[in-house]
């Protein structure tokens, strides 16, 4: 058996049954952004890294309010969001130039939704061939970075 050594999911695989927090929940306070992996903050909506990313570069753009469906957004707040989206694309294909995006949102537990009661847009660059057998059947993804270089070459441009 091969095993594949990635200590960064030790921190969510030890914690994740005790998480009684929303962790899209994140408060006014700012001081921990950067530890939070927050690049951006609106006034009703931010933009956060995936901690847990499906390729270098996987964000998250969530509304500040605890909103559980998409039908419970109001109109001022998912226009935010969806302008959040378009300049995260923008960010994204000027540091990675990706060859493509995957934008959306994983509505309720059967369609996939990791946090179910606090809804988000997943805005992902893709490049032709990322795809491997690493996913399909090692249930592994190969990051080529650390989330932390990901962090510091993106906050800068949202900050514009």
């Amino acid at each position: 058996m091969d095993f594949l050594w990635s200590p960064w999911r030790y921190e969510y695989v030890s914690t994740a049954a005790e998480q009684e927090s929303c962790v899209f929940c994140v408060g006014d306070e700012t001081a921990r952004d950067a530890q939070k992996l927050i690049l951006h903050r609106g006034e009703r909506s931010f933009v956060i890294l995936n901690l847990f990313p499906y390729t270098a570069g996987h964000l998250m753009v969530t509304p500040f309010a605890h909103i559980g469906t998409l039908t419970g957004v109001d109109r001022e707040t998912l226009d935010e969001m969806t302008g959040f989206s378009r300049r995260a694309v923008e960010v994204l294909e000027e540091v990675y130039r990706p060859e493509g995006f995957n934008l959306g949102m994983n509505l309720g537990k059967c369609a996939g939704a990791g946090v179910r009661d606090h809804i988000h847009y997943h805005v992902v660059p893709r490049w032709c061939g990322d795809t491997n057998f690493m996913t399909v059947t090692g249930e592994t993804r190969l990051l080529p970075e650390d989330i932390r270089s990901t962090y510091e070459k993106l906050k800068p441009l949202f900050d514009l």
